[in-house]
């Protein structure tokens, strides 16, 4: 019997890749809290949808299956502790939290593969980081003394820029309650911190494939670990390394107001001010139907030595929304659905693991993506 590939959660930024995978060999049954929303955004009669309900995902999962769970981040410990159980391998988009990590040994000795951060950010970011990395490692111009400038940024917004410079691809909430999250990041060769994205903000020029467009930045959780995740050196001379999110020009003093008030928000009923005022802008400013997103990433590399550039390339997209579905949407759950067919080849090594670091399977990843139309491109800054 095949193995069943079993996706849950169908909100808007699933069914891109749940369209992709129905196209394929492996069976597919996707699961979702609301029957009724599920078939209607997926709106295929091909495709097994089901009401996910716990008792009966646990009759039909079988050892070998690929469950992957699109569900809200606090429920991905859950269900991967059930693959465990069943034998079965796991996949999500989000960051590899504390408890995911503590499962590693038992998922390596289980033989399972529990992959994360294999969406857009994090997720494609980790492809070209690791890329750049490996193109610089290879150079003439490699040396550990020189001054090492690192930075990533993505970001997704109105295709067409509104009032309020932003509109929300799902529930507000999380992103609200992001604009209190502190940050730390690499910069002038020390360590920088930050508690909320108002106090770090700067002024960010992308180049892209129309010319230049400057952008808002700010850094986004805790940058550091990821110098290890993408095999900078303990000896190496790093002066700048971040990890950060975009918002068009003009964002900060469009929000301006809810930072204000946002900063001074605490105990339940900051919590219960919060919940409302995610509802209000929901109301307010949520994409309508057919209206396309835009996202931007650019990850760059640049290399110095006394005080001038020596190796500088970098990766970009600048994608939009289509009748493909949202950006957003699908750079998210198209590399999802590489990371499960991945798994299905006996690709992916087991235990607990973010999204690929060898250049010929990211090559082979981004090679798909191109062929499902998306579009990433390599420039060398200094040619």
């Amino acid at each position: 019997m095949k193995n069943t590939i079993h996706w849950l959660g169908a909100g808007l930024s699933s069914a891109p890749g749940i369209k992709e995978l129905a196209n394929k060999e492996t069976p597919l049954i996707v699961w979702n809290r609301s029957l009724e929303k599920a078939q209607r955004t997926l709106a295929d009669n091909t495709i097994d949808i089901r009401q996910l309900d716990w008792e009966a995902l646990t009759k039909v999962v079988k050892q070998g299956d690929v469950l992957v769970s699109m569900l809200p981040a606090t429920l991905h410990t859950k269900i991967a502790e059930f693959c465990l159980e069943k034998k079965a391998h796991f996949v999500s988009s989000s960051y590899i939290s504390p408890e995911m990590d503590a499962l590693n040994n038992q998922v390596k000795l289980a033989g399972l593969c529990f992959v994360n951060e294999v969406g857009l950010d994090p997720g494609i970011d980790h492809l070209l980081a690791h890329l750049l990395v490996d193109k610089y490692r290879q150079s003439a111009e490699f040396s550990p003394q020189n001054h090492h400038y690192f930075r990533s940024y993505c970001g997704g917004f109105p295709a067409v820029a509104n009032d309020f410079k932003y509109k929300f691809s799902w529930s507000p909430l999380g992103v609200l309650k992001a604009l209190r999250s502190k940050a730390q990041w690499q910069e002038n060769g020390r360590l920088n911190t930050s508690n909320a994205p108002w106090e770090a903000l700067s002024r960010y020029e992308a180049q892209l494939s129309n010319g230049k467009e400057v952008f808002q930045a700010y850094p986004n959780r805790d940058s550091l670990p990821f110098l290890k995740q993408y095999h900078f050196g303990d000896d190496w001379d790093v002066q700048q390394f971040v990890r950060g999110t975009l918002r068009l020009d003009g964002w900060s003093t469009a929000w301006q107001q809810l930072f204000d008030e946002i900063a001074t928000l605490t105990g339940e009923e900051g919590e219960q001010r919060l919940c409302a005022l995610s509802e209000e802008l929901e109301a307010k400013y949520s994409y309508q139907g057919g209206e396309p997103d835009r996202v931007v990433m650019c990850v760059e590399l640049e290399i110095r030595q006394a005080g001038k550039a020596v190796w500088h390339q970098g990766y970009y997209l600048d994608s939009e929304g289509d009748k493909r579905g949202q950006a957003m949407a699908r750079l998210v759950s198209l590399p999802v659905s590489l990371a499960i067919e991945s798994i299905i080849k006996g690709e992916m090594p087991f235990g607990v693991t973010a999204a690929p670091d060898e250049p010929e399977q990211i090559n082979a990843w981004l090679k798909s993506l191109e062929e499902l139309g998306e579009t990433i491109v390599h420039k060398d800054y200094l040619n």
